[in-house]
């Protein structure tokens, strides 16, 4: 519950307290690399056991390392499945529990798929695929194994090469894009394709592909992200977008059902908006899914339905809910679906009847952002309704856990002996009024691992990305590096942020930025009423999102010594044309084009307050950012120099905008890089006693 959250976060001081009494040292970018956290919990049929993948900080590749362990929830005693060279990651069990299907990488190709016989440990590789195989989903008599990957379209040449003399070294031929989403953030220039369904013998043997054609379900595209065999195994249900105009409607999804021995198609919804994420319930009666109504909004709460197997009787179980669905499972007698969405910062499971009754099971859960203290989680569910998920606390990434009626019990502690030895940061609840509307504005407060009551320090206010997202009372390895540095770090929650209904979200329709602005100031300036922050030692920073805020803030204001903004958006136009979105930022996010309404996406453009700015700034990117392109990053850092602001650009090598952290030596060194900025203008600002 909510109460474990708390009294965690209470209980950081006392924690502290002992940690300084044992003569420990504070957190330092080095111990990322010694940093474990728990993702994808997996837990058998029957409840006895969990398969979960290990991501462990590698110091010799400067990676976080999947590996696959499981747990025997009796006994919570750990065994190793996959942990040799490679990635291993994507455990799913058989329906009887007696094998594991899990993908890898160790043989030192692209990842194939692996099952596992447990009771002897035999593995044997099942594939040799050209492309990485996705939504692994074993049929029900555990006779075949479906799974996703791209086939490579088949296109008429454009023009020939010269002839290429044998022996003879030249360049790479040219790279034809013909779909507007021709590149996507982390897996970069798409070749051109669809993904597509096939079925394997759970035993070996060759592939056969369901389904063809041109089919797209967003970017990468995709034919599914779930795949769910009806009980009798004759049909795999599925989402994909293949209407004419998907390359501008691109949240457009419905759900269908593919015939297993013929592969024919046939579509159960037929709405305007995404349906996704299906899953027959144990029974075969109904199909879960997940969706909205598309208003053309920025945003919209994402709903459970459920519907009759052959597509009618289509309705809504959470339409009063106001929160936006992040999961949902079935139970195990077809009556209630187990579900997961976030609540102010942190995530809430609760049970939801066919009714449309609500029920929470266990909330404060969750999660799922190493640098950041993003809210997320993932959850299976056993046939005897034991739940396992992952949990982290504001002082430890996220470890195993289970849950029983309610009760979470912690199954893991990953990081036991590193952090015994390490004096972390307390980390507070607070909430003031918008000086807007008198709307209360959360935050969470990391504090130095000595503060002192009384006494101010200064402030580091680090903006979440999004901009629909919200921060919560989880652990972020930046927060904790800040505060380690010796500055307070506030994380708010301004209007836009999700967790906290539609209606506080809504606000930012194209409106953003805008009175998010006058929100975080209002978290700003509580905090130096209630003495904990000294008003001349104010620092900002932020990414993705909370880097549009950071150099819009900077445009408003000269309050802050000193900022440091990160993969920004600096020119809604630019970025709408060059991310690797292009048929959605314009539509959803301003309802209009750059070309029909300039003033619409100058205006709201940090580049256009760039004159007023007067605040030295760090700009940071990745190289590879093809969600907020480092063209927008080094458009800011050639208008700041040229009006003789002091700054300087900062790029990372191979880091894509969801990948930014992705290696620790350059998520440490980023981190001290943006300190060693606010230090330099932080003069003698520090602790200062309360006036």
């Amino acid at each position: 519950m909510m109460r474990y959250r708390i009294m965690a976060a209470v209980m950081m001081l006392w924690v502290g307290q002992a940690a300084l009494a044992q003569g420990s040292a504070r957190f330092t970018g080095q111990d990322l690399f010694a940093l474990n956290y728990a993702s994808d919990t997996q837990i058998s049929g029957d409840g006895r056991s969990i398969a979960y993948v290990r991501m462990t900080g590698d110091i010799m590749v400067d990676r976080w390392r999947p590996t696959i362990w499981t747990i025997d929830v009796a006994t919570r005693e750990q065994r190793p499945i996959a942990t040799g060279d490679g990635a291993h990651f994507s455990p799913r069990w058989s329906p009887d529990g007696t094998r594991l299907a899990y993908l890898s990488t160790e043989e030192g190709r692209g990842a194939q798929l692996l099952v596992r016989w447990m009771d002897s440990g035999e593995t044997v590789r099942l594939t040799n695929l050209p492309n990485t195989p996705n939504a692994i989903a074993w049929s029900p008599d555990g006779r075949q194994i479906a799974y996703t990957m791209l086939v490579p379209a088949s296109r008429e040449p454009l023009g020939s090469a010269p002839t290429r003399p044998e022996g003879a070294e030249w360049a790479d031929p040219l790279a034809i894009h013909r779909t507007i989403t021709f590149r996507s953030d982390g897996a970069g220039y798409l070749r051109d394709g669809s993904a597509h369904i096939f079925v394997i013998s759970a035993d070996g043997g060759s592939s056969r592909q369901l389904t063809s054609g041109d089919t797209h379900s967003g970017a990468p595209r995709s034919y599914a992200s779930s795949l769910s065999w009806s009980p009798d195994g004759r049909e795999i249900i599925t989402s994909a977008n293949i209407v004419e105009d998907w390359q501008t409607d691109p949240v457009e999804g419905e759900v269908y059902a593919i015939d297993v021995a013929t592969g024919t198609r046939r579509a159960l919804t037929d709405r305007d908006g995404p349906d996704f994420a299906p899953q027959v319930s144990p029974d075969g009666r109904l199909i879960a899914y997940l969706g909205f109504d598309d208003r053309r909004l920025g945003y919209h709460n994402i709903e459970l339905y459920v519907m009759d197997r052959n597509g009618s009787n289509r309705r809504s179980l959470t339409a009063s809910l106001d929160r936006s669905l992040a999961m949902a499972r079935w139970s195990a007698n077809s009556r209630s679906l187990i579900v997961a969405y976030e609540d102010a910062g942190t995530m809430t499971i609760a049970r939801v009847g066919l009714n449309g009754s609500h029920t929470v099971i266990a909330d404060g859960i969750g999660g799922d952002s190493m640098d950041r203290p993003y809210a997320g989680v993932s959850f299976s569910v056993a046939g005897n309704g034991v739940i396992a998920a992952y949990d982290e606390q504001p002082d430890r990434p996220a470890d195993v856990v289970v849950i029983r009626g309610g009760n979470v019990s912690r199954l893991t502690d990953l990081n036991a002996t590193m952090l015994s030895h390490r004096r972390m940061g307390e980390v507070r609840r607070v909430a003031f009024p918008s000086s807007v509307d008198g709307r209360t504005i959360e935050a969470w407060v990391t504090l130095p691992p000595d503060y002192v009551e009384g006494q101010r320090y200064p402030m580091v206010l680090e903006i979440h990305g999004g901009p629909y997202a919200s921060y919560g009372p989880n652990f972020a390895t930046d927060n904790q590096l800040y505060a380690a540095g010796g500055y307070i770090v506030v994380s708010p929650n301004p209007r836009g942020s999700t967790g906290y209904g539609a209606e506080f979200t809504d606000f930012i329709q194209h409106a953003y930025p805008g009175q998010d602005y006058d929100d975080l100031m209002s978290v700003v300036d509580g905090l130096i009423a209630d003495g904990m922050v000294d008003s001349d030692a104010l620092f900002v920073t932020g990414g993705s999102g909370g880097g549009v805020l950071t150099s819009w803030i900077i445009g408003r204001t000269n309050r802050f010594r000193a900022a440091a903004t990160q993969k920004p958006v600096i020119n809604w136009t630019s970025m709408a044309l060059t991310a690797d979105g292009p048929s959605f930022t314009s539509a959803y996010w301003f309802g209009t084009f750059p070309w029909e309404d300039h003033e619409a996406f100058w205006s709201r453009s940090p580049l256009s307050l760039v004159g007023n700015v007067e605040t030295p700034t760090l700009v940071i990117v990745g190289e590879e950012d093809y969600r907020t392109p480092r063209s927008e990053a080094e458009q800011y850092y050639s208008a700041l120099n040229l009006r003789g602001v002091p700054t300087a650009l900062i790029t990372i090598p191979g880091a894509s905008h969801g990948g930014y952290a992705g290696r620790p030596s350059q998520s440490a060194a980023r981190v001290s890089a943006i300190l060693a900025w606010f230090d330099r203008y932080r003069e003698n600002a520090w602790v200062r006693p309360v006036e």
